[in-house]
């Protein structure tokens, strides 16, 4: 939002005309339930937001990318961290357990496969 209007958070832009006008609350559907967020929003209505975009409500693609994360080596902390730095919602450690052990049965099968 600061990139957007031009100024940070309480401090009063040059023209006035644009400035930040609170949050609206949706919910975001995934694969393993519902997650609320909160998008801010100017008051002239030309925010567009780039991660989860207007009326979007569903990203259940996110426990692809969270697997690729896992993937990667990352820890369920980081991951947990890293959704929320990105995409603005918070993910519970469970919820990143329960995503990562759907594969963990496929992972055992290739670790211990015949070389």
């Amino acid at each position: 939002m600061e990139n957007h209007l031009g100024h940070k958070k309480h401090e009063r832009s040059e023209d006035g005309d644009n400035v930040r006008n609170g949050y609206s609350s949706k919910t975001l559907k995934t694969s393993l339930g519902e997650v609320p967020i909160r998008v801010p929003r100017d008051r002239q209505s030309t925010f567009e937001p780039q991660i989860i975009k207007k009326h979007q409500r569903d990203v259940s693609s996110i426990e692809g990318k969270v697997l690729a994360m896992y993937a990667r080596g990352m820890s369920q902390r980081d991951i947990a961290a890293t959704i929320e730095d990105i995409y603005g919602f918070q993910m519970s450690h469970e919820q990143i357990s329960t995503i990562t052990g759907c594969v963990m049965e496929e992972v055992e099968a290739w670790r211990n496969r015949p070389l």
